[in-house]
């Protein structure tokens, strides 16, 4: 999905749930919005968030993981009805941000362009939230990032079928309202709420990953980028806004590095594992972080600080099938 049909994509799938937003608000205001509403939500918002973190994220871009081929197909399936690209193009993007996180070529850093004041804080702001995605120029070869995605014939299937995917995505929630209901008016609000609502809601809760994740709160560790941990947005991204944690240690299936730092997708994962649905989990132990906290303090952090970009895997001549380009 390059050129005209990604910018066509963006455009509608930015603005029809902002629309799905303003109607549900009227709906909601008008007291037409039911239970049935909120379970169509509630499921929807679960099952994306999951296919992104835990799919998308961990399994697909990290390999913090491996399952079984019908789990893997489940969590490549929700991620595509979320709607924030097909598996083998989030991916690429995905590595190729680690790669330079918050260095030239990285897709969606918001220190793209080095503005003073608040005017160029909010530009990139903006830029790492959103308007990187209307970039005509926006390229990350699978190929090149990812051929061990490439290679699965699972994943290009699902690609290829992005599109309906996420029309599925919208009614499925749809057919779960009728199902509470029996009406078609149950049909049409639990398809807004659980499909144009929920696309809203999730994605810019990812996006804010993105832009708020490399702007605003803590670091544990001296990363070389402006990565953060930002507590409050933990919980709805399902572990993923433990974000500094998780540029200190990219494989790690677990962002929450403390206990008190709640994280659904580990725990989702932790489940899998105790079901032994899921094994090679990668984890990283208290002494480890430490050390890694040492090591990074000694050479300075932020965006200036040194880095050595990866080659990707796939110009790697020792690259071995299936170990992702994660460092």
């Amino acid at each position: 999905m390059d050129g005209r049909k990604h910018y066509g994509f963006i455009l509608v799938s930015s603005l029809l749930p902002l629309f799905g937003v303003v109607a549900a608000m009227v709906l909601l205001w008008n007291s037409l919005a039911g239970p049935s509403d909120l379970v169509a939500f509630l499921v929807m918002f679960v099952i994306a968030g999951l296919g992104v973190s835990t799919g998308y994220h961990r399994l697909l871009a990290h390999r913090s993981f491996r399952t079984y081929r019908p789990i893997k197909i489940f969590f490549a399936t929700a991620g595509a009805i979320a709607g924030q690209g097909p598996p083998l193009i989030w991916v690429a993007h995905h590595r190729r941000h680690h790669r330079v996180a918050d260095k030239p070529g990285d897709p969606h850093s918001p220190y793209q362009e080095e503005q003073p004041g608040i005017r160029g804080a909010l530009k990139g702001l903006w830029h790492s939230h959103l308007g990187w995605l209307f970039d005509p120029g926006l390229t990350s070869d699978p190929i090149r990032y990812c051929p061990d995605l490439a290679r699965d014939r699972d994943l290009r299937v699902i690609s290829r079928w992005f599109i309906p995917i996420v029309l599925a995505g919208i009614v499925l929630p749809g057919l779960i309202g009728f199902a509470l209901t029996g009406t078609l008016f149950g049909f049409a609000t639990g398809a807004l709420w659980g499909g144009l609502v929920r696309f809203f809601v999730s994605n810019h809760i990812t996006y804010a990953v993105n832009s708020i994740g490399h702007y605003f709160g803590r670091r544990r560790f001296d990363t070389p980028d402006e990565s953060r941990n930002v507590a409050w947005l933990a919980i709805p991204s399902f572990g993923e806004a433990w974000h500094n944690n998780h540029h200190a240690f990219p494989r790690s299936a677990s962002h929450g590095m403390r206990w008190w730092e709640v994280d659904v997708s580990a725990l989702v994962i932790s489940g899998l594992k105790s079901a032994r649905l899921a094994w090679d989990v990668m984890e990283i132990d208290r002494e480890r972080q430490e050390r890694r906290a040492d090591g990074l303090r000694k050479t300075g952090g932020g965006r200036q600080g040194r880095s050595a970009p990866p080659v990707p895997l796939a110009e790697r001549k020792d690259a071995v099938v299936g170990v992702a380009d994660v460092e």
